[in-house]
């Protein structure tokens, strides 16, 4: 049967592929992102993640079958706190009721082998305390310091940890909604796209993100992992953190984190 899920970033990278496999099956997608989608809304700011709730519950009748969030941004700048963990986590639990009322509810986010690098600690800490006021502060203190760079760890490693703790709580495991993320390393994308064109980011991220399984991946391989985190057949995962990331994760940690 056709399923309505919601994608959040559907107008580039990860989220427009993963629209496209979902709509070549057969589904509805109600696409989330600044243009070029059926709701355009700004999501680094609270009135435009609650105006995307808003329309997504309308457009959906109030049932969605999945939501998946995928927006992301990589700049060394607050706006990287503000879309890639309090706009993800603000569209998860806003449509999260509609989730609760289909029948085999799932959703997922775009983590980043980059949550397991360096990050700041207070914006990390502030993230998971729900206080966007000190996160940004702190953030901007990061950017003012040099280690702006350290953002896009800290968003998407409180994003994982968000992820984990809500989990299992009554309002997610307990209403029988699997929530997972997928955790690319290297991913050809509009976002990547200028790295690949200075031979000193391109060194540093291969330093950074080593991928000795076929090396970069296009946008289709993280989407063909997310469709399956949010099919019907995955009734039993949930909190978990995959990294398709070309061996990366393992090659960095060691063996002995599992």
């Amino acid at each position: 049967m056709a399923r309505t899920v919601a994608v959040i970033g559907s107008a580039s990278g990860i989220g427009a592929s993963l629209a496209e496999l979902l709509r070549d099956q057969g589904d509805r997608v109600i696409g989330v992102d600044l243009k070029d989608a059926e709701v355009c809304a700004d999501l680094g700011v609270p009135e435009g993640r609650a105006q995307a709730v808003t329309k997504v519950l309308d457009l959906s009748a109030g049932t969605l079958d999945a939501v998946v969030a995928c927006a992301g941004v990589s700049a060394f700048t607050d706006l990287t706190v503000k879309v890639n963990f309090f706009g993800a986590t603000a569209l998860l639990d806003g449509l999260r009721p509609a989730l609760s009322r289909a029948e085999r509810p799932r959703a997922a986010a775009v983590g980043s082998i980059s949550g397991t690098h360096p990050v700041d600690d207070t914006v990390v800490r502030a993230c998971l305390d729900g206080d966007e006021p000190t996160a940004l502060e702190a953030a901007a203190r990061a950017v003012e310091e040099g280690a702006g760079h350290t953002l896009y760890p800290s968003s998407k490693s409180a994003l994982a940890q968000w992820l984990r703790r809500s989990c299992v709580t009554p309002g997610w495991a307990g209403a029988g909604i699997p929530l997972n993320a997928i955790a690319p390393g290297v991913v050809r994308t509009p976002m990547t796209a200028p790295l690949f064109e200075d031979d000193r980011m391109l060194q540093a991220m291969n330093d950074a993100v080593p991928m000795p399984l076929n090396g970069y991946a296009d946008a289709a391989v993280i989407a063909e992992a997310l469709r399956w985190l949010i099919s019907p057949a995955n009734s039993h995962m949930t909190g978990q953190i995959i990294y398709v990331d070309g061996g990366a994760e393992p090659t960095l940690r060691g063996p002995e984190t599992f």
